[in-house]
């Protein structure tokens, strides 16, 4: 989303002020699909020159009905993978981050211990 507010790669705002944005955004979204799903019917039974005012209205209502709660259940679906995709993520940073801490420890002990081996290698030639 692009506005005046965000810009694209900005990461979203924590606290109220962005929860509030992005239930205001959700809700308009879902308006969003209700509507279609209601213009949607509207198409289909429109064909239907047959059917009485009040058969109109309900196969309306079952189609909105039926396409909200299919929505619905595609939003849950890609809901639960976004979580379980978070979850394998960070399950892999912080197994990279504790191999990168251990790699940079060993480094840095190796550094140590030529630093300490040239220092006692030049201490005992000035020595003697």
């Amino acid at each position: 989303m692009t506005d005046a507010g965000h810009r694209v790669g900005d990461r979203p705002r924590r606290g109220a002020g962005g929860d509030l944005g992005n239930e205001a955004e959700g809700y308009l979204l879902w308006r969003a699909r209700i509507a279609e799903a209601e213009q949607r019917a509207r198409e289909f039974t429109g064909t239907m020159d047959w059917l009485t005012t009040s058969q109109r209205d309900e196969i309306e209502r079952h189609y909105v009905e039926d396409s909200l709660r299919r929505a619905r259940q595609d939003l849950e679906r890609v809901a639960a993978r976004c979580v379980s995709l978070r979850g394998e993520y960070e399950r892999r940073y912080r197994g990279l981050r504790v191999r990168c801490v251990g790699w940079a420890l060993a480094a840095g002990g190796g550094v140590a211990l030529v630093a300490t081996a040239a220092a006692v290698s030049v201490s005992v030639s000035l020595g003697r």
